[in-house]
């Protein structure tokens, strides 16, 4: 029996491909070891997204064949679609697999094994791929089971990378999604997270959007109790739309709609779809069918030309819209992007400078979003027993993704358990502490 250890770089979406690579490692018999431990067979499940991640694929690459020398390390995914002539050259990679081939990376791997020609780069013509069929039986996790139902992207921003690695929109067909998502509520996961790499533009392929009827039929799942949403364009949330999945209980209100930066120009630099005026309508749309939802985001500091004025165009927007989370990011030159080329790149510093001062106000609004609660009853599905201040608790999350934590009783097991209760105090900058 051969030993795998497997590595995953990346977002959500790398994520759930990689514990379906594992599932069918471990279907064909393989034993799956911590990365850290010798292996017969390495496999790193590569990210791309800036070079950064570039560097750090590559990094761990050359890690497994420092533990081991003898052993079969395979590259897969997105770095392997946008850096090839660099894998061809690197002693460190024995095989690689690029996206759209992961479910047929068992066969691929047997076949090198057998022959041994090095190295090996396995790839297609990603702009015109199919969907890549998966279907995950159980995930890492105990309580919210993630479900791919879309893949690729058509939108082009000027720092992205993304539609070279993955290619163009593909959705998965609704009855798959469906079946997995029955699949996941049988075996005991109360909570899905739909994710893609766009997943916004589900059904577009197909002659439109399609999200919203894939929401109502998966509120039908019995057992299924909590739908989560991964990253949303803010052009998606028309009054229509919201309405809709207003309108379904299940639906978590909790919305990350991607921004990037609160100056038109910026934006228009980006190749964004919107402006900050439609981006605020998708807001107070989502926030005229919601009670009080967390409207979380992403920001890009430092973008090639932004302006301090530009800067302080973006602070103001987001304190005007009053996010729950934000996750700031400093540019990071993507060669091969439009971007890239662009003049008025900024110094590491100057961007520095800028991510610090979107962190500070970041905290702020997040501390002012979560003591709404304070006082209210809500409902939390509780996911691990954590130790804080030598006191045991179980956490977990509410509906608006707010951690919560509540004493954990003697031999008491809460988790996948869902209980409500009053919202008493802050336990931790991030933890709400819920009494009884």
């Amino acid at each position: 029996m051969k030993s795998v250890a497997l590595h995953n770089l990346g977002c959500k979406v790398n994520a759930y491909e990689m514990d379906f690579m594992q599932q069918m490692l471990q279907e064909k018999g393989y034993k799956i070891v911590p990365f850290d431990e010798a292996a017969d067979i390495y496999i790193v499940n590569t990210c791309t997204v800036t070079n950064i991640a570039d560097r750090k694929s590559r990094q761990m690459l050359h890690r497994a064949k420092k533990r081991n020398p003898d052993a079969v390390v395979v590259a897969v995914g997105c770095y392997v679609q946008t850096g090839q002539e660099t894998l061809l050259k690197d002693a460190a990679v024995d095989l690689a697999v690029g996206n759209n081939r992961k479910k047929d990376l068992v066969e691929i791997l047997e076949s090198y094994l057998e022959s041994r020609t090095v190295p090996v780069i396995d790839t297609i013509d990603i702009a015109h791929a199919p969907y890549e069929e998966m279907t995950l039986k159980t995930t890492a996790e105990h309580t919210r089971a993630y479900i791919k139902i879309q893949d690729g992207c058509n939108q082009f921003c000027s720092y992205c990378i993304i539609p070279y690695a993955r290619g163009r929109v593909r959705s998965r067909l609704e009855e798959d999604i469906l079946q997995e998502a029955r699949a996941m509520a049988q075996a005991g996961y109360r909570e899905i997270v739909l994710t893609g790499i766009h997943i916004s533009s589900y059904g577009i392929d197909r002659g439109g959007s399609e999200l919203g009827r894939l929401l109502e039929k998966l509120s039908g799942i019995e057992g299924l109790e909590r739908i989560r949403l991964g990253s949303l364009e803010p052009g998606i949330v028309t009054e229509e739309f919201a309405a809709a999945i207003g309108a379904l209980p299940k639906v978590c209100p909790h919305f990350h709609l991607s921004l990037q930066s609160g100056s038109d120009t910026v934006l228009h630099r980006m190749n964004r779809r919107y402006d900050t005026a439609g981006y605020l309508e998708a807001v107070e749309t989502l926030r005229r069918h919601y009670g009080s939802p967390a409207i979380t985001t992403d920001v890009i500091v430092g973008f090639p030309g932004e302006t301090e004025e530009e800067f302080v165009q973006t602070k103001d927007f987001l304190k005007r819209v009053g996010f729950y989370e934000m996750h700031i990011f400093k540019y990071s030159r993507r060669q091969g992007t439009r971007a890239a080329a662009m003049e008025g790149q900024l110094t590491e510093a100057e961007k520095s400078v800028r991510s610090e001062r979107l962190m500070t106000l970041e905290r702020e609004m997040s501390r002012a979003y979560r003591e709404e609660f304070l006082g209210k009853t809500e409902t939390v599905l509780f996911e691990e027993l954590v130790e804080i201040g030598g006191q045991a608790y179980w956490v977990g999350h509410t509906t608006r993704y707010l951690k919560a934590a509540r004493k954990a009783e003697p031999r008491e097991d809460m988790q996948n358990h869902m209980v409500s209760g009053r919202l008493l105090s802050f336990l931790a900058d991030d933890i709400l502490l819920m009494g009884d």
